[in-house]
């Protein structure tokens, strides 16, 4: 039946007061776990510089006669030497006095409570970056200086689909990205190709990270009971974001799946090889005064230090 006639209804209340919940729930990724999960490192220049070196292939014909002397020598062995940017990251804002004296929900104070998402969106940008397919670059006119990601920097062991091609270290700070190629589906058998790969290469692999799409397929490889490994005690606590464990040929990877930074690719590692190299550290700034409000940034100065680039491998172009 229909409401009485002249019944006061909710819609023509005046006065009613609001029902506001004093919590905000945010439910955005915040994890960082290639980050977290590598190294850390002083630099102490934008451009910073270290040195690699590979040797010479074995060679099972070097039998002598005796008493032979030496004509030309074996030339001289030299390291060769690899350098990247470091980038700057900053997040900012300003918020007017009547903001501040404001009575809000969910938040004592807007300015902390701004300072604290500029903070961990600002992690996740750097996160972003170090993890993808980006090139580095010096600064020029209005080009900022930036540092290379991950899969950038990976240029020998990655498996490439049809018409992709390497990035990798250029001169100078320079990193190129990676090209795409035509995509494909992730299966055991090119997660395999990459892992003998890196074995001939001298690389031990044991972090894996992928979308959560590659996970879920990752999951369902062929004789995956076989495969997966239960970790105990404190072990797991050393992996942020791990998930299972594969067993392969040679050693233990953690599957780690990865929830904005990786959409096309798989990222292999050796921690070892790779290290967040801070010129300047998180700090935050206050701004000059400029009217009726207050302004603020968050900024730090860091590189993706790769030590070696066989220290990853990445399998490229997946669907």
């Amino acid at each position: 039946m229909a409401a009485p006639t002249n019944a006061l209804l909710r819609a023509a209340v005046v006065g009613e007061r609001e029902d506001l919940e004093d919590t905000i729930y945010r439910v955005s990724p915040e994890a960082t776990p290639f980050t977290s999960n590598i190294g850390k490192m002083k630099i102490k220049n934008v451009l910073h510089e270290w040195q690699i070196e590979s040797l010479a292939n074995p060679d099972a014909t070097n039998q002598q006669l005796e008493g032979d002397d030496i004509g030309t020598h074996t030339a001289a062995h030299q390291p060769s030497r690899i350098s990247v940017y470091a980038g700057i990251f900053r997040k900012d804002g300003a918020l007017s006095r009547t903001v501040q004296e404001s009575d809000r929900a969910g938040r004592a104070d807007e300015m902390d409570y701004q300072k604290m998402i500029r903070g961990i969106e600002l992690r996740r940008d750097m996160e972003a970056r170090m993890i993808g397919n980006y090139a580095s670059n010096a600064e020029s006119g209005p080009t900022p200086r930036r540092t290379a990601g991950a899969l950038a920097w990976v240029a020998t062991n990655d498996a490439l689909g049809s018409g992709g091609s390497s990035g990798g270290w250029a001169s100078a700070g320079v990193v190129n990205a990676a090209s795409n190629g035509t995509q494909r589906t992730f299966t055991e058998t090119l997660l395999k190709g990459v892992l003998v790969t890196g074995f001939t290469n001298g690389a031990k692999y044991s972090q894996a990270y992928m979308s959560g799409t590659h996970k879920q397929l990752a999951s369902a490889f062929t004789g995956i009971a076989d495969i997966r490994a239960t970790v105990s005690g404190s072990s797991q606590a050393t992996i942020y974001g791990a998930a299972d464990t594969y067993v392969s040929d040679f050693g233990q990877i953690s599957f780690i799946p990865h929830e904005y930074g990786l959409t096309r690719d798989v990222l292999l590692i050796d921690p070892s090889g790779w290290a967040v190299g801070t010129y300047s550290g998180v700090q935050t700034v206050t701004l000059a005064k400029n009217g009726d409000s207050d302004r603020w940034m968050t900024v730090c100065e860091k590189a993706l230090i790769c030590k070696n680039e066989k220290k990853g491998a990445v399998i490229r172009d997946l669907t």
